[in-house]
């Protein structure tokens, strides 16, 4: 292929009116790559995320399916889209972001972690990286041999590169596989991350001989030249730690002295990056080296380095990096790898990379008096590859160290181990949790705020308390559940409130570096922790904390970091330890205009979280749909002025929404309506003798309601339903009204009413798991929206013209814990009907 001139691309074009082709141009291209590369990387990545792969696994394949080895086949896609002269002006962007994201693998390594875990994580790291670097050197003697043109660098670089290639540790990607999976700061993770930290000083060193005794372009230099770069590279180094590590510890405090409202600190740190990247890259070590030993003399406490990754992981780790590991995919034809005797060798160098890194950590965690299961672990985390693993690839093949069928086969390398980490240590070994066995059941509101001899372990010192933990995902929240806490508050004579409040913060666990060092920083196991009130620009603890101050409610602000996938661990966790009787759940949609019928979806992420909840709480659960309660701002006590309604069919579910309308009634300033929905005795006695629900596991539960399968005195609960209507109107009567409603046809459709009226602020319903009246039983067949509210949640959700929020109440009662999608009976024939009404 003809050399480019480089010279000769222009930056942008005049446009497709003038004749210009956008894609013949430097900037445009670039723009559609880019756009490329993200589309195709986050779809990868969203079909991994149930594996729980790191995002690199997506960005690498991404790459490579958009190079040579797949649509890189068609050569006219070729041509165009990656065309040859775009490589260097697609490298050089990614190359930015490479430098910052190495920057920021400095700030997150703490080097002190090491002192911490002693002996120990030094010996298994010596280990980790000597035995498969031994492994590596005679692996590249077999590749030379059998690989054409594998032999055209020189011996020294060519050992070095396949040592280091097979010996590196991605710290990155182990720290978050590590927190993905709660063993972060758990003993075996420190020991990890510890043992990780001295392997990835020890690889950049190794590294930066490797690419000192390499040289550029194949050319071989007097060993006096690399001696010269080692040296100076050295000099870099101590310059740093003496001169600059100071300088920079200064800095942090100068920062956070004025407030962290100066942006000038902020651009120095960014200049001092490129700065050292430039210095290494002058030596003749690689750029990324001097950003890594920079990050390093960042000072890890205190305010500033926080600062530092919120102004530039997102930018980086967002939209740059994913452009350098695309084009490391770009770089893979896996077509290079032909015959059958290179497939044996991809194997066998993915079989000596976990037998040397995995044996190697075993032999000496055991001999540290490691059990074997966490030995076992360790070597298998140890084998992580990975983000840095791809750097070393690249700089190998940049220094044409690595040809195009080596580069291929230690890409797949990299790929193969960092893709078993993750299942095979959720297989092996998983820390304990705490067990809920032990523990009270049946924590629900009738139990709590009815029986005063409640036990101790359900209850603090005064029996009439109610613990509530309500969850958060952010600012937007707080106002309508801080007029919801007021309104479930009750009397507010007391001087101190019968309230007590957990504030859980739900904190979705990614892979930003803020995300993890906010783990690391908790040094919680993967636990709940407290938060501290005194951050400011913590806006949820900050809220609650003055409504604590106007209310007198005590609150304690809770953050759970943990992926979706296990954040419903955390909730029922807390539920437990903290003894709540009642949890209070966002739902996953928020109001998107004024009206509140238009509703925005946070994530189906989160609606799986609030399913797991229902299912496995040890208490009562609501869930909450907020369409702006209370006008969407907070108000003080004094001012609370809302209008309640709750309806009723029967059931445990709709006694326990009752049981909290009767608390919100004792409040002031809420005037409560229960309105109870009957039929006439006639109709009550042909429908419960001709409609019965069905259990139809084979029904899709993400379109059908759930019922319990629980056998259920009907008269049982008939009393029960009476006695919770008498107790609720037994409420003064100034604040509470009661009336019965009689329907004869569409259930739906009156309870709609109730929602259009606008007269209502809330609506109160039961979930209905076990339907005690026919006209709930016979809404099995609806096809539903949103099923885990039940179907009259559902409906006031869905239905249009609805502005009022609705509270679903689900009781905890370990009688009806099984639920599972039913058919409507009638008469003996299953029926089906899309509308619900038969």
């Amino acid at each position: 292929m003809a050399p480019v001139n480089i010279t000769a691309i222009k930056t942008s074009s005049n446009g497709i009116w003038q004749g210009d082709d956008p894609l013949h141009f430097a900037f445009p291209l670039l723009i559609l790559q880019t756009v490329l590369i993200l589309v195709l990387s986050r779809l990868l990545a969203f079909l991994f995320k149930p594996l729980r792969q790191p995002k690199v696994i997506a960005e690498i394949i991404a790459g490579i399916i958009l190079g040579p080895s797949a649509l890189g086949r068609n050569k006219s896609y070729l041509h165009n889209i990656f065309p040859s002269w775009s490589t260097p002006i697609l490298e050089s962007v990614a190359s930015i972001g490479l430098l910052f994201f190495l920057f920021l693998v400095g700030l997150e390594l703490d080097l002190s972690s090491i002192q911490r875990s002693g002996r120990r994580a030094f010996s298994i790291a010596a280990a980790g990286i000597s035995l498969p670097f031994a492994c590596g050197i005679g692996i590249a003697f077999i590749l030379r041999r059998n690989i054409p043109g594998a032999d055209v660098a020189g011996y020294a670089p060519f050992l070095v590169f396949m040592g280091v290639s097979l010996s590196i540790t991605a710290f990155p990607v182990l720290a978050r596989i590590l927190a993905e999976l709660k063993l972060l700061t758990t003993p075996l993770g420190e020991i990890a991350m510890a043992a990780a930290a001295f392997n990835d000083v020890a690889a950049w060193i190794l590294l930066a001989l490797a690419v000192a005794i390499s040289g550029g372009e194949g050319t071989h230099h007097s060993p006096l030249i690399s001696i010269w770069v080692l040296l100076s590279g050295l000099a870099f180094v101590s310059f740093q730690i003496i001169a600059v590590k100071p300088a920079m510890s200064w800095v942090a405090r100068r920062s956070e002295g004025e407030g962290g409202e100066s942006e000038f600190w902020i651009c120095f740190t960014l200049a001092g990056v490129l700065i050292s990247g430039f210095m290494t890259d002058f030596i003749g070590i690689h750029s990324i080296f001097g950003a890594f030993v920079f990050g390093l003399t960042i000072p890890k406490e205190g305010e500033f380095t926080g600062r530092l990754i919120e102004r530039i992981e997102d930018f980086v780790s967002g939209l740059l990096l994913p452009l350098y590991f695309a084009s490391s995919g770009l770089k893979t034809n896996v077509a290079s790898i032909k015959s059958g005797k290179s497939w044996g060798l991809l194997c066998l160098v993915i079989g000596t990379a976990c037998a040397g890194k995995i044996l190697g950590t075993f032999v000496v965690a055991i001999a540290c008096s490691m059990s074997v299961k966490e030995a076992v672990t360790l070597g298998v985390l140890m084998n992580t590859k990975g983000l840095v693993e791809l750097i070393v690839l690249n700089i190998g093949k940049e220094k044409k160290v690595l040809n195009d069928e080596t580069f291929a086969i230690l890409v797949l390398m990299a790929l193969f181990t960092t893709f078993i980490t993750t299942p095979t240590v959720m297989t092996i070994y998983k820390p304990a949790r705490r067990s809920h066995q032990n523990l009270p059941h049946h924590r629900n509101l009738q139990r709590s705020l009815s029986s005063p001899s409640s036990s101790p372990s359900t209850s603090s010192t005064n029996p009439k308390e109610l613990r509530v933990l309500a969850c958060v995902h952010g600012s937007r929240d707080i106002p309508s559940l801080i007029n919801l806490i007021e309104t479930i508050r009750g009397q507010t004579n007391n001087k101190t409130s019968l309230l007590k409040l957990y504030i859980l913060r739900l904190v979705e666990l990614t892979e930003r570096s803020s995300s993890i060092r906010m783990v690391r920083k908790a040094r919680k196991n993967g636990l709940p922790f407290l938060r501290d009130r005194h951050d400011p620009r913590d806006h949820v603890a900050v809220a609650f904390d003055a409504y604590t101050q106007l209310s007198h409610v005590r609150v304690r602000p809770i953050t759970a970091i943990s992926s979706l996938s296990s954040m419903h661990e955390d909730v029922c966790g807390v539920a437990d330890s903290r003894r709540v009787s009642f949890i209070l759940l966002p739902f996953h949609k928020h109001r998107s205009d004024h009206s509140g019928e238009l509703m925005e979806n946070v994530g189906p992420g989160w609606r799986a979280v609030n399913r797991r909840v229902l299912r496995e709480s040890p208490c009562s659960v609501g869930v909450l749909v907020d369409r702006g309660f209370g006008g969407g701002e907070q108000v003080s006590s004094q001012e609370v002025a809302h209008r309640v309604c709750v309806v009723f069919f029967g059931g445990p579910d709709d006694r326990e929404a009752l049981e909290l309308a009767g608390r919100m009634a004792e409040h002031p300033g809420v005037s409560v309506t229960a309105v109870r929905f009957v039929t006439t005795n006639k109709d009550r006695a042909d429908g419960m003798q001709s409609v019965t629900l069905k259990p139809a596991p084979s029904k899709n539960e993400e379109r059908s309601y759930t019922f319990s399968t629980a056998n259920v005195d009907l008269e049982r609960e008939k009393e029960l339903d009476e006695a919770a209507v008498t107790k609720f109107c037994q409420k003064a009567e100034t604040t509470t009204q009661y009336s019965e409603k009689v329907v004869r046809s569409n259930v739906i459709e009156s309870v709609l009413t109730i929602g259009r009226t606008g007269g209502y602020e809330l609506i109160v319903v039961g979930k209905g798991r076990f339907p005690t009246s026919v006209m709930v039983a016979e809404l099995a067949g609806r096809q539903a929206e949103n099923p885990e509210l039940g179907p009259i949640g559902d409906a006031l959700v869905s239905g249009h013209g609805v502005g009022s929020s609705i509270l679903v109440i689900q009781q905890h009662d370990m009688v009806h814990s099984d639920e599972t999608p039913a058919s409507l009976v009638r008469d003996g024939d299953v029926t089906t009907n899309g509308d619900g009404i038969v």
